[in-house]
């Protein structure tokens, strides 16, 4: 996405004498999937949304009262990633920021749907799939550390089963960088926590999405629950880790797999 299309889809709403008073979740790859099901989660809960992806946001979300801001952008270009940070503290001001969602990814797949491994397809994927799943996650970290400090908030990285197992569909260089996500969390948990930051991960297995196919059927009996989960599990998890519930938990990884990681 070229630079100049970042923008911004801010609406005015009937509430917006009240925003002052509402925690606000910025939150990234929000356009589909467990993304879109943790913007209603928290929409629900009634906070403030900050949302971004490379997609416009669909009709029927533009009537949501809390989902505020969405900033159209790339975070896979460290140029756009900037720019969305700049334009999203812009919009907190001098409010705090209580939850940041890393969730935008992306897992890079042939024209044949085949595995992409470490030995076939472009070495520049794979920097673009690390750009994305793990420089971005980073960049935003340290970009929001002010309003997020401000807010005794968190941050919650979203990970990956594919990064603890040999995964027989998601690709190698998918995997590895939620791996390295994983890592991540622990050394920012670490650091963020002497500013009253708490930062954790949810690992998501088979989730039923857009991106499942008929091929994730027969990872089905590789699962203690015997059944794949939803996007609304996920961002169960994601919002209760944002919430006093967990006040004293950092660093944590938390498996929304079905037991699937057992194995």
């Amino acid at each position: 996405m070229a630079h100049d299309t970042l923008k911004d889809e801010a609406r005015p709403k009937p509430q917006e004498t009240a925003v002052e008073d509402k925690p606000t979740v910025v939150l990234t790859g929000a356009s589909r999937g467990i993304g879109h099901a943790t913007v209603k989660r928290f929409s629900g809960e009634g906070w403030r949304i900050i949302t971004c992806s490379r997609e416009v946001v669909p009709e029927d979300c533009k009537r949501d009262p809390n989902w505020t801001h969405h900033i159209t952008a790339d975070l896979a270009d460290p140029t756009d990633s900037e720019r969305f940070v700049a334009h999203a503290n812009e919009i907190l001001g001098q409010r705090g920021l209580q939850a940041l969602v890393n969730n935008a990814a992306v897992s890079p797949k042939t024209p044949f749907k085949e595995r992409l491994g470490c030995l076939n397809g472009d070495i520049a994927d794979w920097r673009w799939v690390f750009e994305l799943n793990f420089f971005a996650p980073l960049a935003l970290a340290r970009g929001f550390a002010v309003p997020l400090r401000r807010g005794k908030g968190c941050i919650v990285n979203i990970t990956s089963i594919a990064g603890h197992v040999i995964h027989p569909f998601a690709g190698s260089a998918y995997s590895t960088s939620k791996a390295a996500l994983s890592a991540l969390t622990r050394e920012l948990a670490v650091e963020m926590a002497q500013l009253g930051i708490r930062v954790n991960a949810v690992a998501p297995g088979e989730i039923e999405t857009a991106m499942i196919g008929p091929e994730y059927e027969t990872l089905i009996p590789r699962i203690p629950m015997q059944r794949m989960g939803t996007p609304d599990e996920v961002a169960g998890a994601v919002f209760r880790l944002c919430t006093p519930d967990f006040g004293y938990v950092t660093g944590t990884e938390i498996f929304v797999t079905g037991g699937q990681h057992l194995y």
